[in-house]
């Protein structure tokens, strides 16, 4: 098959046993990879109302059609699961290279169910499968993993997705890790791999992946390299990586301010907001770092020697780590925000719920709501940059009041029983670090996405600008063409970036070049995908009442002073007009009978939900 190696893995921890299948070409054609075939295989594999941490759980690790065969910044592969901190469906995709090399190792996919009673890991190289002893591993954190990884294997070009401490301990907001310092963050995928005993999936394999139209394909990546040059947007994060918008984002209106509650401009000066970002800090890189397939660059390889946190070798933090331990808990200490975010890189921690549990646990104490006895004495206030590297510390360790924080924001606020008004989660997922009161689009991606609470979704999302940003009135075809989008960039294994550096155009023609699949086959497959998304969330019981944003989030009431100011986010009425233009019902959120059957590849998920 183009564009893919051809074979999916399943492995049962509960006993041991493997088997292959090989991925068809109807499964390819219709859910593409990532967690279109993700939701496809899951939906299959599991009932409803699985326990996200029971053997029952499935976890995927799927690639894409763009992922090894040198498409331009497509390395990425995507984790699926139930969320056990959402009990909705799960999907968080990362960069480096471990997604290429399981390709090239033989598989498009691995997909883990039961558990194990010790530590394992999994050794996957040319087509061949091991299931060994990690219980030599357990306790380490995801670079010691990946390093003992790669001694053990006696291969230093091993890849690994590994877990850290917080994903062993489940922690709710745990992070599956690879590289070193690229996460695939949300929704809890750490916990699920840690509820198996699964350290990690190592991988090696030196296989390649044919194309359908070579020649077109070719042409197609310089295409996207030529559209790069003099693009502004290729510039800015080819030189600071996301961190470049740090600064600017704190003062205008993107990033979220002391747990929603503040504003950017009163808050912060430009030279405190300049310093949170990587132009200041850039002064501590010795390497630029590029994913896989990557002619971008966006990563860098730091070394901080000096300060209260000298921590040696680390990495550049990304956007959403600068906000969530900067403006969200009002610190204005890089020094400390990268020491949390080199905490969350080791324990296998997701820098946006982490850092937006922090800030809920700040709100919380500058209120009264928690005191010092809750804390374990630390003095959550907001920009004590100390106590807000001492909670992460406290959250990664799983010590005292940090087994509370590692549960994240709601789930904390549920077992003390308190604080739930200061919790800014989508349906237990807690918000990425970009402002719906400035891109309005995005609460309506935030609320009412099958995966809550992400800014990598589909919809218009941070594209919604200008003065009638705001207006709902024939918003639904706009945003169910951004989802289309979306869905097929996720799914085929390419970067968000390369939809902002001039790539945008070369999406549906790289993959239509990759695997022979018809243009009109893949818009379908984008659709599809959507559904099958949404679908297992109505088989959980779960309808569109069910899902919430916070008030806060969409400017009820609305700020007063800042670039925000007196805006309010119609967010029932963006989620109106999105469910009508996809043909899923208006007020259960299903899709409904019409569109599934029109759309093909789900006669089962039509009998189980219209039986």
């Amino acid at each position: 098959m183009n564009g893919y190696a051809g074979k999916l893995l399943f492995v049962d921890l509960s006993d041991r046993s493997m088997r292959e299948e090989a991925l068809s070409e109807e499964m390819a054609r219709e859910f593409i990879g990532g967690y279109g075939i993700g939701a496809r295989v899951l939906y299959s594999m599991m009932k409803p109302g699985v326990d996200p941490l029971g053997p029952e759980a499935v976890v995927g690790f799927v690639t894409g059609p763009a992922t090894a065969t040198g498409a331009s910044f497509g390395g990425r592969y995507t984790v699926v699961c139930k969320s056990p901190a959402s009990g909705t469906w799960n999907d968080a995709n990362s960069g480096g290279f471990f997604g290429p090399e399981l390709k090239r190792a033989g598989f498009d996919a691995v997909f883990v169910s039961g558990a194990s009673e010790t530590p394992v890991y999994l050794w996957i190289h040319d087509g061949e499968v091991e299931i060994r002893d990690a219980s030599t591993f357990w306790g380490l954190d995801a670079k010691e993993t990946q390093a003992a990884l790669e001694k053990q294997t006696g291969d230093a070009r091993v890849r690994a997705a590994v877990i850290g401490p917080s994903g062993e301990r489940l922690s709710l907001i745990s992070a599956v890790m690879n590289d070193g310092h690229r996460a695939a963050g949300r929704g809890g995928s750490g916990a699920v791999m840690g509820s198996k005993k699964l350290k990690a999936i190592a991988v090696r394999g030196t296989g390649t992946i044919p194309t359908a139209d070579p020649e077109r394909f070719k042409e197609l990546n310089s295409a996207v390299r030529a559209g790069m040059k003099g693009n502004p947007m290729a510039d800015l994060f080819g030189g600071g990586g996301t961190g470049a918008t740090t600064a600017g984002s704190a003062l205008s209106g993107d990033s979220p301010v002391k747990n929603w509650g503040g504003v950017g401009v009163v808050d912060y000066t430009s030279d405190e907001a300049a310093a949170l970002g990587s132009g200041a800090l850039d002064k501590y890189k010795t390497k630029k770092y590029a994913c896989a397939q990557c002619p971008l660059g966006c990563g860098a390889e730091y070394e901080v020697t000096d300060g209260p946190w000298p921590l040696g070798k680390t990495d550049r933090p990304e956007y959403e780590a600068e906000a969530a331990f900067g403006t969200l808990c009002g610190n204005k200490s890089a020094e400390a925000m990268m020491k949390c975010n080199d905490i969350c890189n080791r324990s296998g921690l997701d820098v946006i719920s982490a850092g937006a549990t922090i800030a809920w646990a700040i709100e919380c104490y500058e209120n009264g709501v928690l005191d010092s006895k809750d804390t374990g004495g630390i003095e959550l206030k907001w920009g004590n940059a100390e106590a807000m590297v001492a909670a992460t510390q406290a959250m990664a360790d799983a010590t005292g009041f940090g087994t509370v924080l590692a549960l994240g924001s709601k789930g904390a606020a549920d077992k003390l029983g308190k604080g739930f008004e200061y919790v800014q989660s989508a349906h237990g997922i807690e918000l990425a670090m970009h402002d719906p009161r400035m891109f309005p689009g995005l609460a309506r991606t935030y609320q009412y996405d099958p995966t809550p609470g992400r800014h990598v979704k589909g919809g218009t999302g941070l594209s919604s600008s200008g003065p009638d940003r705001f207006e709902t009135e024939g918003s639904g075809p706009a945003d169910m063409q951004a989802v289309a989008f979306t869905e097929m960039m996720n799914s085929a294994g390419f970067c968000l970036l390369m939809g902002y550096v001039g790539g945008a155009e070369q999406i549906f023609p790289l993959v239509a070049a990759a695997t022979g699949f018809d243009m009109q086959d893949l818009q379908s497959a984008s659709m599809r995908i959507a559904a099958m998304r949404q679908a297992f969330n109505v088989r959980e019981g779960l309808a569109r009442k069910d899902f919430n944003v916070p008030d806060r989030a969409v400017g009820k009431p609305p700020q007063e002073v800042g670039p925000n100011a007196g805006a309010t986010v119609d967010n029932e009425g963006f989620g109106d007009n999105f469910f009508a233009a996809m043909g899923w019902d208006p007020a259960t959120g299903k899709p409904s009978r019409e569109t599934l059957v029109a759309l093909g590849g789900m006669d089962d998920v039509v009998a189980d939900l219209y039986a």
